[in-house]
């Protein structure tokens, strides 16, 4: 027997269709993870190479998710030697072999987040005489974030935008100081791990040519999710071979604001000539009420591949749309239909109930109406365990050990806690890498820079510095991880000097808890790797988490969730709650200025494939708004729900009751809205 043979005719296709361009057009629910790990199980099984085969995928836990269903299919030994991960786990392993050819870099670089990114931004700006009042970090963040997803590096910038009177201007010129710290501190944010990934593949065939041999088949999930430079690295890796099969659905494409190109899943037949093309419209989860109000809905959009999608459980129940008086009554409306319905379903329980909005703010008048009634429901995107400060700390600390140019972790914890080097010493370190240019923690031990400061400081950087060369030693072999860092950690002041950061005891000793939770985490890490790994390899996986790896360990915990839309793909719940269903909010406003109705629509169908049993949907009448109750208007989507399948207010005529000094003051306030963002 196959290991194919379970499935339907449509994924045993996709899943034998072995060598060639194959598109595989996975709508919501239809078993797209079972379809890329059964045809990974067929190649080997017809005698493919395991290590031939590289997959790639968009969030740890669905790599995790694949390796896991991958050795119920195949022996572990044989699924071991299958490269599968994200796009940047992927682009970490070419970069620690290759990364020399794409500049001033080694193997042991350091990937920065957020934090260290607006850290840098900030420093660039003051080096090139900008003030504070001057730079919005956040905008000159999202500039280079644009610029990088169009593969524009510094000079395409200063050429775009160098000579204009506007902010892009500073902002290129920033570009360029920043590139130029990253790389003078051996660190990558993320967007450099594909470009430099992009740039190795470009301009170095025979760095190319190692890894079109080595990895002959390609499986891409999510292909609706990537951007520019993920397609050029793909179409560079599949050559003239071509043996790369996709699986996506373009009906799910909403991630235009991070980069991702919809037209890389809609031309895919264009860039790879001769490409086979299957669609899995038998849907796993939901019902066909549900999937029909989903089909209804995203038929509106013209771009798109014709799917159809439908379900062997049946019609199940209608979906109802309810219109509540204002947002307090909404949110009361929700939590009364939850426990009504938990106490009319003794099988259900809390956490089977999800409340999905469109924006991040709707949220605070559902927790506080469950809060108010006992209730704490999981938020996805509250703050996460490794987010938190102490732990980022304790991470900047062993950063140190892997990349000792890494001058923002040291600047972040050098007076963490208080040693001594106050702000005077510190001015006195950066001014002297002004005039050398070596890494400000080569400079913290050298008698150039001790002399220079008091006795008692001098004594501190001296055992700074010692502390961190003496633990490279210690951490060059493997294993031991989690004793080893908290004995640095303990050593080098920092577990110890916590009652001087946070004054409150009880604090204290509680951000110490966390830290030596951290700790433990390495040791988990290293016992999953096979009992003994490098802090380098450690610090890469925990630079690399996404968010469905930063949560907190509370799983178990019976409550219902609370989450955006755009955090609840790939979820699925027996019954959902579409919120805030109303003009401006869902489509979003901006969304009406920049002409993208079309990914709101599909967002929308994101909301709606996520419910298995039971959909609900709400608008208010009115919200509260600049100090004042102001009418709303329901979203437009709503007309767009087949009355066949939904029960709901009669919209038309509704719309025909609005004056047009209300549809005035409608469009007033979402202007208004936009101007102060």
């Amino acid at each position: 027997m196959s290991v194919i043979d379970t499935l339907n005719p449509e994924q045993k296709e996709a899943a034998s269709t072995i060598e060639g361009p194959l598109l595989v057009l996975a709508g919501a629910g239809t078993g797209k993870t079972r379809v890329i790990t059964c045809r990974i199980a067929y190649m080997i099984e017809q005698g493919v190479a395991p290590s031939s085969i590289l997959g790639v995928t968009f969030t740890n836990k669905a790599a995790r998710e694949m390796r896991e269903r991958l050795n119920t299919l195949v022996p572990p030994s044989l699924s071991k030697l299958v490269t599968l991960g994200t796009f940047h786990s992927f682009c970490a392993r070419v970069l620690h072999r290759d990364i020399h050819l794409a500049g001033n870099y080694n193997s042991n670089f350091s990937i920065s987040d957020d934090a260290d990114q607006s850290s840098m931004i900030r420093q660039a700006a003051a080096e090139l005489g900008y003030s504070k009042d001057e730079i919005s970090t956040p905008d000159a963040l999202s500039y280079i974030g644009r610029m990088k997803n169009r593969i524009k590096w510094p000079a395409d910038a200063l050429a775009e935008d160098g000579d204009s009177y506007t902010d892009r201007a500073a902002f290129a010129k920033i570009y360029e100081r920043y590139q130029q710290m990253l790389e003078l501190q051996n660190t990558l944010d993320f967007d450099d791990m594909l470009l430099l990934t992009l740039k190795i593949f470009e301009e170095h065939p025979e760095a190319l040519k190692h890894y079109q041999e080595t990895y002959r088949y390609l499986l891409v999930d999510e292909y609706q999710d990537t951007n520019l430079a993920q397609f050029r690295i793909l179409r560079l890796l599949a050559g003239k071979n071509m043996n790369i099969c996709v699986v996506g659905d373009d009906d799910q494409s909403i991630y235009s604001w991070r980069g991702a190109v919809v037209s890389n899943i809609l031309d895919f037949p264009n860039y790879f000539p001769g490409a086979k093309e299957i669609k899995l419209e038998q849907n796993y989860r939901s019902t066909n009420t549900i999937l029909n109000t989903a089909n209804a809905v995203i038929a509106k959009n013209d771009m798109r591949y014709e799917k159809n999608l439908w379900s062997a459980k049946g019609q199940g129940e209608m979906v109802k749309v309810f219109r509540l008086r204002n947002g307090e009554a909404e949110a009361q409306f929700v939590a009364d239909a939850i426990e009504d319905m938990i106490a009319r379903n003794p099988e259900m329980s809390y956490s089977d109930f999800a409340i999905l909005y469109r924006s991040n703010y709707l949220s605070r008048l559902f927790e506080q109406e469950f809060r108010r009634r006992g209730i704490r429901p999981k938020i996805i995107g509250g703050q996460e365990f490794f987010q938190r400060k102490e732990v980022k700390d304790a991470a900047a600390y062993l950063k140190l050990i892997v990349n000792a140019r890494d001058d923002q972790s040291l600047l972040r914890v050098l007076s963490v806690p208080p040693r001594g080097l106050g702000d005077k010493a510190i001015l006195t370190l950066r001014d002297l890498q002004k005039h050398n240019h070596k890494p400000l923690l080569t400079l913290l031990g050298s008698e150039e820079y001790l002399s220079r400061i008091s006795k008692a400081a001098a004594a501190s950087a001296r055992a700074f510095s010692e502390c961190v060369e003496q633990f490279r030693e210690v951490f060059a072999e493997k294993g031991n991880l989690a004793f080893h860092a908290q004995d640095y950690l303990d050593r080098i002041g920092y577990l110890n000097g916590l009652q001087r950061i946070y004054k409150d005891i009880k604090d204290a000793e509680k951000r110490r808890e966390n830290i030596l939770e951290f700790t433990n985490y390495m040791g988990s890490f290293e016992a999953s790797r096979g009992g003994a790994c490098t802090l380098a390899e450690f610090m890469e996986s925990y630079s690399l988490m996404d968010d469905n790896d930063r949560t907190d360990d509370d799983e178990d915990r019976d409550a219902p969730i609370m989450t955006t839309v755009h955090a609840s793909k790939g979820l699925e719940f027996p019954c959902v709650f579409l919120v805030g269903m109303e003009h401006g909010l869902f489509p979003h406003e901006r969304s009406l200025m920049e002409n993208s109705e079309d990914e709101e629509r599909r967002l929308f169908y994101v909301a709606i494939t996520r419910a298995r049993e039971y959909l609900f949907m709400t608008y208010s009448a009115e919200r509260f708004k600049y100090h004042e109750f102001v009418r709303q208007l329901p979203s437009p989507f709503l007309r767009d729900l087949p009355d066949d399948y939904v029960e709901k207010p009669k919209l038309d005529e509704y719309f025909k009751t609005v004056s047009e000094e209300d549809m005035a003051n409608v469009f007033a306030d979402i202007l208004k809205d936009l101007n102060d963002d």
